[in-house]
């Protein structure tokens, strides 16, 4: 059996209550350099295959005496390690070990002081050690304690909370009423960081420096001396990350490919290849099915529709080079060659909060639209899935970039959908209509870049919108189509958004106004189909 991750690292297990929050928690372990790990609420500790070094229970929009709220498996109190519970994981501890939790006279949600609880000679608690006699905190709770449990006592309270913060008086059991994750509550990352570090021992060893070997040995050990691993790349950080690690690994015996569905960016192909092959030298092949993917495209105006093409269309080109590759390892083994293996894999660039949504307790999210992530091809093609950053968040996939020294601007990328500019084109998709977004949106992203404020925007694209506008050009009436530009969590100042316009509208034939989307997500979406 291969080595997994937690052979390799201390894992905190957070265990997951339906908390909006509960990612969070995962995050702030991550910062002290400890691995972390969420699972549903109703894990059994007996399935899994691993001991943590301590367990969170996170918060939960529930009551505990709710007749079906949820409830942690008692056999969480008898493996011995430390627990932490946050808001309902405080009412949680105190509903398993024999407290009270009643509703509160009136929901607590906001800002609240918490007074750190001094004992007879004057010291604090571990949890709070060295944090003051006070602390800014997040409340958000329609319940609390109205009687802990025996063999705890109290080591913080607040105004209306007089059980704010408890501690077991003999085991390493603790429980708080606020969100330390959050970071409304000031000093909320040190409290995790007192409980993971101090109190539950960890070693703070989680770092991509120490990742990228132990990932690139475990890979190796999994493919064995001649299996081969095929996957897709996009250009994006994810997939590029993944096809590096994975090359570092296996060398050409991975096979990257990259399909052309002609509603990429402008000369993004020649781009992803240029970086990829000759730069990074990763074993990638770029097949240009544009004609295929624009001819099946063409007149479609709904966007699920849009993407099932999309979708469909790249599951059979990709099977088709694969097949390809297959053929060639059949001929080597028939001349005579010392091949080099049958592919087996397929790589998948799943990052950490995909896994999230798919465990969640309370299910995957409701779906908005259909995931840009091509779905049924390892089923279809009998591969076994190798996902090298599933354990990941976006920053430490970044971070591992920049260890395997890919360069900052495709490391920074900003996201980019599966189904490409055929869903940021709102109405027929045309050869003419991806031209005229692709240049729109390469000079958007040009000056972005030229001002320097690229990497301060999570993500920025155009829209070619289904509308004309009247205009006039050269004392000529004009009545041509609407761009409109999004930058997710950004404003840009005027200057910059009128020298973009002007750029738009006298270089990009066909497009005679600009507009500024600037709607909030929610209600909005980052996207607009």
């Amino acid at each position: 059996m291969a080595i997994g991750i937690h052979d390799q690292f201390e894992t905190i297990l957070i265990l997951d209550f339906g908390s909006q929050y509960s990612h969070l928690i995962t995050r702030r372990c991550r910062e002290h350099k400890v691995y972390a790990e969420l699972l549903p609420c109703t894990t059994k500790i007996a399935d899994i295959d691993f001991k943590p070094k301590g367990i969170i229970l996170s918060g939960s929009p529930y009551s505990v005496y709710d007749k079906d709220s949820p409830h942690v498996d008692p056999a969480v109190f008898e493996l011995g390690v430390p627990i932490l519970g946050i808001c309902y994981g405080l009412q949680e501890i105190a509903w398993n070990l024999g407290g009270e939790v009643t509703k509160c006279d009136h929901r607590e949600y906001g800002f609240a002081k918490v007074q750190v609880n001094k004992f007879g000679n004057g010291q604090v608690d571990a949890l709070f050690r060295d944090l003051g006699d006070e602390m800014d905190v997040w409340m958000s709770h329609g319940d609390q304690l109205s009687r802990p449990p025996a063999d705890f006592h109290v080591v913080g309270h607040t105004d209306t909370a007089p059980y704010a913060a408890l501690a077991h008086n003999s085991k390493p059991i603790y429980g708080i009423q606020f969100h330390p994750e959050v970071t409304h509550s000031v000093r909320g990352k040190e409290v995790i960081g007192r409980f993971i570090l101090d109190i539950c021992k960890c070693t703070p060893n989680w770092t991509m420096e120490e990742f990228i070997g132990k990932e690139i040995a475990r890979i190796r050990e999994i493919c064995g001396p001649k299996g081969r691993v095929i996957g897709a790349v996009s250009g994006g950080v994810d997939s590029t990350v993944a096809a590096k690690l994975m090359h570092e690994a296996i060398g050409d015996r991975f096979h990257a490919i990259m399909v052309d569905n002609g509603v990429l960016r402008m000369n993004e192909a020649d781009q992803v290849y240029e970086m990829l092959n000759k730069n990074l030298g990763v074993n990638l092949t770029v097949v240009d099915s544009s004609d295929r993917f624009l001819t099946k495209l063409d007149g479609v105006e709904d966007p699920e529709q849009k993407r099932k093409i999309i979708g469909n269309t790249f599951i059979h080109v990709f099977e088709e080079e694969a097949a390809k590759i297959e053929a060639a390892a059949e001929a080597e083994e028939k001349k005579g060659a010392d091949p080099k293996g049958r592919v087996e894999w397929l790589l998948q660039g799943t990052l950490y909060p995909d896994v999230i949504e798919s465990i969640s307790f309370k299910g995957p999210s409701a779906t908005i639209k259909t995931h840009h992530n091509v779905g049924g091809l390892l089923a279809d093609m009998k591969l076994k899935l190798i996902e090298p950053l599933r354990e990941l968040f976006k920053d430490e996939v970044r971070a591992l970039g920049r260890l395997l020294d890919i360069p900052a601007p495709l490391v920074q990328r900003h996201p980019f959908p599966g189904p490409g500019l055929a869903i940021r084109i709102l109405g027929p998709v045309t050869r003419e209509q991806v031209k005229i977004l692709q240049q729109a949106d390469k000079i958007y992203i040009e000056e972005i870049r030229n001002a320097g404020l690229y990497d301060q925007i999570s993500q920025a694209f155009a829209v070619l919108l289904p509308v004309k506008a009247v205009g006039v050009m050269g004392d000529a009436r004009t009545y041509e189509q609407v761009i409109a530009l999004r930058a997710v969590q950004f404003v840009f100042p005027a200057p910059i958004l009128k020298k973009i316009s002007s750029r738009i509208t006298n270089e990009v034939a066909g497009i005679n106004r600009v507009t500024y989307d600037i709607s909030s997500k929610p209600p909005a979406t980052v996207e607009w189909l």
